[in-house]
């Protein structure tokens, strides 16, 4: 039975598997890689066959219990533990080098109740010596605890919240951010418009306060990437539920009202919680393509992502969760795993040591997503690639051919250095 609002200690469970599906390349670790095709598996890494002399570094997972998100799909699982599989997983990966390293980590899990009290949480993490912290938390709980002071000798991941006011004028400087940005989801997807030459945008927004902040990241887009917002629309139909005898008629007559207007390219859609956007496609006004939160979208990851070694990593993942990987997975998975590269690389277990490679240009991390990632010294913002994923099939990677920077096309997502209202003092 779980035991809701204690501090966890995960250890990877003892079992045995094919090497050849288990093993992760860490760029970190390739004067060991002879070593590691002889090694054990991650999941006996993990547990207590490791070398009692190593030096254990401590991950905290903070987040807080929610009601399981209910799938417009069968096909579609409901995940009731998202964030903290992609840290599980990550948590392995870095035992997998840290053996050869005489290093060894341990995820303290902090999942509170859906009321927890979000300092009691960094206090307990604090208690326990975790200076490292996996922030599975919306925008205000994220705030919350890193202005607790107990945090403040802290480095917490941003593993889940988009906001982009986090990336300008309510940062801190104790947090790095593994989600990406709206700003960056947006750019992401109006590179790849503009290189399709689909200027013509429909902009349809749902009622969530959330979608208006992914409404404004697109018209900010647009204006930087030469798209062209013909028409905006907000949805206000009540959505028939879809497995009653009457719901797909009633979808089928409201959504092409709900479409009407001025011819576009492509409709933007603005529906983070999945209310309505996957209802669009097929049935719109007009003949085209739906795009933005639902249809064609712009994200940190995708399980329709095969490429750069993807599909092991998604396999892995698969093994373990039972599930595919989702981007609040993937969020967290980079999170734990920045910490992995940082003492992989330096060979250093200290928090000071640690973060100041975590901040440094030197810093890069493999994410199976063709380049290597790294921190904004502006805002802490990780540096990545977006999928640009169909339901089925990954249709394009962003920052897109042609789109230029000083220092990498990276940056051409997001809040660049200048446009940045962050002012960090490191």
């Amino acid at each position: 039975m779980r035991r809701e609002g204690m501090v966890r200690f995960w250890r990877w469970p003892e079992r045995r598997s094919d090497l050849s599906k288990r093993w992760q390349p860490v760029a970190a670790a390739l004067p060991l890689l002879g070593l590691l095709a002889l090694a054990p598996p991650a999941a006996a890494q993990g547990s207590g066959s490791q070398d009692p002399g190593a030096t254990v570094v401590l991950i905290g997972y903070l987040a807080r219990q929610e009601d399981p998100r209910t799938p417009l799909s069968f096909l579609e699982p409901v995940a009731t533990d998202e964030g903290l599989q992609g840290a599980r997983l990550a948590l392995a990966d870095n035992n997998t080098t840290g053996v050869f390293l005489k290093q060894s980590y341990r995820l303290v899990e902090q999942v509170l109740p859906q009321d927890g009290d979000i300092s009691a949480g960094v206090k307990a993490l604090a208690d326990e010596g975790v200076r490292f912290v996996v922030a599975d938390l919306p925008a205000d709980a994220l705030l919350a605890a890193a202005d607790r002071p107990e945090a403040k000798p802290m480095v917490l991941f941003n593993a889940r919240a988009t906001d982009d006011a986090l990336r300008n004028g309510q940062c801190r400087a104790n947090i790095l951010h593994t989600a990406p940005s709206r700003r960056m989801l947006a750019d992401a997807l109006a590179q790849y418009l503009a290189w399709k030459k689909w200027p013509r945008w429909s902009l349809m927004t749902g009622r969530d306060p959330g979608n208006a902040l992914y409404a404004e990241a697109v018209r900010r887009a647009a204006k930087r990437f030469g798209g062209r917002i013909v028409d905006e629309k907000s949805w206000t139909f009540d959505t028939g539920n879809r497995r009653t005898d009457t719901g797909v008629t009633t979808i089928q007559s409201d959504i092409p009202l709900a479409t009407q207007g001025p011819d576009y390219d492509v409709l933007v859609v603005a529906d983070e919680a999945g209310d309505f956007g996957d209802y669009l496609d097929g049935r719109t006004w007009y003949p085209r393509p739906v795009a933005g939160t639902q249809g064609l979208t712009a994200t940190a990851w995708s399980r329709v992502n095969e490429q750069w070694g993807g599909t092991q990593l998604q396999s892995r993942f698969e093994k373990l969760a039972g599930r595919w990987m989702t981007p609040r997975d993937y969020a967290a998975w980079l999170a734990v795993r920045s910490v992995g590269e940082a003492a992989a690389r330096t060979g250093a277990t200290g928090f000071d040591s640690l973060t100041g490679y975590l901040h440094s240009p030197d810093f890069e991390l493999a994410g199976f997503k063709g380049e290597a990632l790294s921190f904004r010294a502006w805002d802490g913002q990780m540096r990545q690639p977006i999928l640009i994923a169909g339901p089925r099939m990954l249709v394009s990677v962003s920052p897109q051919e042609g789109f230029l920077h000083p220092v990498t096309p990276l940056d051409t997502l997001g809040d660049d250095a200048p446009e940045s209202k962050c002012r960090l003092n490191r």
